[in-house]
This record gives C-alpha cells, sequence and structure tokens, in this order.
C-alpha cells in the first residue's frame, strides 16, 4: 500500500509538471502585465554564444517565471498566504497598513539627499542666479510618513530630510506643506496624492509665493476604477477606488503644451484613465517639459517648477495667478540642456516640487 501511495504522489507530480509544460508552450500568455504595468520577458534566442555566456538560461528563467500559466493566480496566493497565514509583515517589500498598500522605503539616505541639493544648486547656480527670480523649496511627504512607523514598519525621516535639503539648498525659501496632510489624502494602493484632497495645500503655495487661490472647485468622477500601482505588484486583493478631478473656469480655459512632441494636450486625459496607468490622466503623466497657458489671467506673471509626477495633478491648482506655468522634469530632461529650452531670462516664480520618496532615491535626477 506504501508503494502504490509513494508510486501514485509520483504519477500526479509529474502529471502535473507535464500539463503545466504543456500549456506554457501552447499559450505562454500576454506580452505584458496589466497588475504589475510591465513588459514580461520574452523568449531569449537561442545560438551558441547565449548557451556559452549563460544568458540563454537566465533568460529562459526570467521567461517561465514570467508566462507560467495561472501566475497572477499563484502570485495572489503566495500573497495571501504571507500575510493571512505566516503572518509576514512584508511581502517583497510591500505592506498593507489599514486600506493602505505602500512599498517600504528606508533608511534615510543623507548621500541621495545631499546629491540631490547639488543638482538643485546647479540649476540655481546656472539658470536662475541673475535672472531676478524668487526661488521657492517643498518636500511632498509621501504616505508612508503617516502609516509606516505607527504600524512598525521602518521608513525614511521625513523631518530630516527636509531639514537636509533645506540647508543643502539655501537659495530657495522653504514651504512647508507636511502639516497639511494624512494619509488619506493619498489614494489606498498608490502612491500619489488624491488631486481633491490637496486644494489646501495649493493655497498653501500660492499663499507663500503672493498670488491667488485657485478658488472653488467642482469635483467631478471619472468612472473608472482605479486600481494604483501597489494593488498589482502586492497581488493581494483589494477595493477600488473612484479616480476624482477638480475643474473650475480658470482649469478649463488653461492651454498645455506638450514640448516633447510640440503638440496640445488635455489638462485631463480622460482616455489615459482607463489606461495602464491611470494617473497618466493628470497632464500626460511623465514629461519632460509641459507649458500651461492661462489666457484669462489678469496677471504677466511666470512660475517654473520643478517637480517628479505628484506635481502633474496639483500644477493646474496653482494657475489662477499666473498667465504660464512651465513644468520640467529633470529625471528626464538634464539640467546642462535647460537654457535651450527654459526661457529663464525673465524674472518667474521657481518652485522646486519633490516627493520625499524621490529626494531619498535621487539618482533618478539627472
Amino acid at each position: 500500500m506504501k508503494k502504490f501511495q509513494q508510486i501514485l504522489t509520483l504519477i500526479l507530480t509529474f502529471g502535473f509538471l507535464v500539463f503545466f509544460f504543456v500549456w506554457f508552450l501552447v499559450s505562454p500568455g500576454p506580452d505584458e502585465s496589466q497588475a504589475e504595468r510591465r513588459l514580461l520577458a520574452k523568449r531569449p534566442a537561442l545560438s551558441f554564444s547565449s548557451v556559452a555566456n549563460g544568458s540563454f538560461m537566465s533568460g529562459c528563467e526570467k521567461y517561465m517565471l514570467d508566462r507560467f500559466p495561472l501566475r497572477n493566480g499563484f502570485r495572489s496566493l503566495k500573497a495571501v498566504t504571507a500575510a493571512k497565514v505566516f503572518m509576514q509583515k512584508d511581502n517583497n517589500g510591500l505592506f498593507s497598513a489599514g486600506e493602505h498598500l505602500s512599498k517600504l522605503d528606508f533608511p534615510t539616505n543623507l548621500a541621495s539627499v545631499d546629491y540631490a541639493a547639488r543638482r538643485f544648486r546647479f540649476v540655481y547656480d546656472t539658470c536662475l542666479k541673475n535672472s531676478g527670480s524668487k526661488t521657492y523649496l517643498s518636500v511632498i511627504p509621501d504616505k508612508n510618513t503617516f502609516i509606516a512607523s505607527q504600524n512598525g514598519y521602518p521608513d525614511k525621516d521625513f523631518n530630516v530630510i527636509a531639514e537636509r535639503l533645506r540647508s543643502g539648498f539655501p537659495q530657495a525659501e522653504y514651504i512647508d506643506i507636511s502639516k497639511l496632510l494624512s494619509a488619506d489624502d493619498f489614494y489606498y494602493t498608490d502612491s500619489h496624492w488624491r488631486q481633491e484632497k490637496i486644494l489646501k495645500v495649493a493655497d498653501e503655495i500660492v499663499k507663500k509665493m503672493g498670488t491667488e487661490s485657485i478658488g472653488k472647485c467642482e469635483t467631478h468622477d471619472t468612472g473608472v476604477p482605479f486600481y494604483g500601482v501597489y494593488y498589482g505588484q502586492s497581488a493581494l486583493p483589494h477595493a477600488s477606488e473612484s479616480l476624482l478631478y477638480l475643474d473650475n473656469a480658470v482649469i478649463r480655459g488653461l492651454k498645455v503644451l506638450n514640448a516633447e512632441t510640440s503638440s496640445e494636450i488635455p489638462v485631463y486625459d480622460l482616455k489615459a484613465a482607463a489606461g495602464r496607468d491611470p494617473y497618466e490622466m493628470f497632464l500626460g503623466g511623465a514629461r519632460s517639459l509641459i507649458t500651461l497657458t492661462n489666457p484669462n489671467s489678469e496677471h504677466e506673471r511666470r512660475l517654473i517648477v520643478f517637480r517628479d509626477s505628484f506635481g502633474s495633478s496639483i500644477a493646474p491648482l496653482l494657475a489662477a495667478g499666473y498667465s504660464e506655468i512651465t513644468l520640467v522634469d529633470i529625471r528626464y530632461i538634464s539640467p546642462s540642456s535647460l537654457l535651450k529650452f527654459v526661457d529663464f531670462s525673465k524674472a518667474a516664480d521657481v518652485l522646486f516640487l519633490y516627493s520625499a520618496s524621490v529626494i531619498n532615491n535621487s539618482e533618478t535626477i539627472k
């Protein structure tokens, strides 16, 4: 009887492997993971050199891991088992705290903060020093600031990061927005803040820069169920969220130019809301250089914002007191090339607005 059980176990195991291998060969699955927002590994090319240098086998391993049948189901099973059965605090660096999903980001990287300060000073010395512009700096606390240590998870020290950046970039006047935010001002399944929650932040920034508030806004629902980047990465079940945006006469009158394509784009791209990265609905997402023109402005006043992705949703809320806003992302355009693309000859308000997570991982800044 024992021998029969052993043979049956071997047969079932072998059958399981053969079944899934045949399934994999017949249907290797899609080329892109919508949940993880990335392209999946492609089948490696077989050649003598690829076998000799080991790249073929490593490529095969990545290909099979990415294309294994029922991969998303197994990912979810692993994540739920780790969290609910084995009570692990995190799964591959992702954790949940109440309704929020997030990613661990520690320790505080002072070298990274200093690098960001040097790049900001380079921009100031190269483009702003003799322009008569007023320069401001603000650091956005990411949601880990409000949920990580409070729930027993390690995190970088926001206050240390902000103070270190301030001291490393003394040419800019600091605008503190950290006390205006809380965990629920951010999406549950994403790293970004909710536009409908940051009117108070926009009002504080324009107040400190001495210009007018955007005023009352209408809140609109895209009607698209929103699942943020952490939803797919964590593989944990989570309810969808509403993807909302703010609008009023000032915002509706804005003209937006994407300098990369020399074409006009909408302030809110509702088609992008249903795409792979719904947050790209705000000013087209990651763009190196875009310009917002406010034809209804009563002032000939310019604002230049050096920003990361958080700037896409707040920029329209800063527009009331400016005839033109230029958004620059020096993660995609080198600061040494800025004079070719941005006019710094006339005085402007200049705001460096970056999230603490980018400052703590500033190797992305050119």
